[in-house]
């Protein structure tokens, strides 16, 4: 990569020795000033999941099957991936996955990397990476919409499909993107960062280090010390709880014994009451590796993500609930659609029902009209919970 510096400079005319009658003398100097042009990437990722692999295989040469589009750096990216091989030189003989520019953009420069996961879990994965090598030509250019960067020859099939990067006839490819911009930052007097918000931060401290707790939850036998006012603030269902049904008196005994109140809880595993703390105090979700499937036979009512929605609805937290929604949207399949709606509908959650609806009318085709009663059922239930 190449710099272009520029500079120039000029002058004007002194002062004379002795200023006319009335002059403003020139003596006061500007405060100097600063500026710094920073180039940079802005990285964003993405997992492109590939269910039913055999299948995809003989759809020919040159035909792709696309990623859903993800954003980076101001643009849009896809991940195309080729079960007979994007070169028709090569009979088939590999497969071939690209990166490619999927919104308008004029020379685009980014580095990439891709990356077939390992699904053994030995962390052996393929790697091709532009971040972890210098480039003689500096970061890839994309010239227009459509442009890719990727690989004719990614990994031979027959050793593709007797390695630990298949399995269960499924393939998981990652791909990061890394869009370079440049900045311009320059001095600005009087001014003062303020930084983040890091009340999240301090609240997630005060349920960890257990300081001033006043309320013990008993879930099957494990112990969870809370605060009730944190509680009572996130969500209506604990101040009821908590507050609502309290006289004055009571309010004075309980601050005379100083006895902390404990609860049980005997509905709910304790997994999942501690997701609920985690939510109260953090505000957000646990990791994905808590909430992902256990395995492939398992319900999306036996979840952590699945209860977790329960138990958001239980304990009045709409934010938690659509957190929950968001993420079981995502994992959506032919398979899973009528249980997912089910759950949905059990608990009034009213985003990721329609978005079932929606998979269930644009990908059931044929098989929609043996799945309507089944569907209609849900839909008109009563959504008791």
């Amino acid at each position: 990569m190449e710099d272009d510096d520029a500079g120039g400079g000029g002058g004007g005319d002194a002062s004379p020795p002795h200023a006319a009658s009335g002059a403003a003398p020139r003596d006061m100097a500007a405060s100097p000033t600063s500026s710094r042009s920073v180039t940079q990437t802005v990285n964003g990722s993405h997992r492109f999941v590939i269910k039913g692999y055999s299948l995809a295989k003989g759809m020919g040469v040159g035909k792709h099957i696309a990623s859903e589009t993800f954003t980076v750096g101001g643009y849009q990216w896809a991940i195309y991936f080729y079960p007979d091989g994007k070169n028709p030189e090569d009979n088939s003989a590999y497969v071939s996955v690209f990166i490619a520019l999927a919104s308008e953009g004029t020379d685009v420069r980014a580095l990439f990397e891709l990356t077939l996961l390992d699904q053994s879990g030995k962390d052996k994965h393929k790697v091709h990476s532009h971040f972890d090598r210098s480039l003689e030509s500096g970061p890839y250019t994309l010239k227009y919409r459509g442009s890719m960067w990727g690989y004719k020859r990614f990994f031979r099939r027959t050793a593709l499909e007797t390695s630990d990067f298949l399995k269960d006839d499924c393939l998981k490819i990652n791909c990061t993107v890394g869009v370079v911009i440049s900045t311009m930052d320059y001095s600005k007097p009087h001014s003062i960062h303020v930084p983040e918000s890091d009340i999240c931060y301090h609240f997630g401290t005060l349920l960890d280090s257990q300081d001033g707790v006043d309320v013990i939850f008993d879930v099957a036998g494990e112990k969870f010390h809370a605060h009730k006012l944190v509680l009572a603030a996130r969500s209506s269902f604990f101040r009821s709880e908590f507050f609502d049904h309290e006289s004055d008196e009571e309010n004075n005994e309980a601050d005379m014994d100083n006895e902390i109140k404990e609860i049980v809880i005997d509905d709910m595993e304790p997994i999942v009451f501690k997701a609920v703390l985690h939510f109260i105090y953090k505000d957000n979700l646990v990791g994905d590796d808590e909430l992902s499937v256990s395995s492939s036979d398992c319900s999306i009512f036996d979840t952590l993500a699945g209860k977790l929605l329960a138990a958001a609805d239980k304990y009045e937290l709409p934010r938690l609930k659509l957190l929950c929604e968001s993420y079981l949207c995502k994992d959506i399949s032919v398979n899973s659609v009528a249980t997912t709606l089910a759950l949905a509908d059990r608990h009034h959650a009213m985003e990721l029902k329609s978005v079932c609806l929606k998979f269930a009318a644009e990908n059931l085709a044929g098989r929609w009209r043996f799945l309507v009663p089944a569907l209609a059922k849900v839909e008109g239930g009563s959504g008791s919970r």
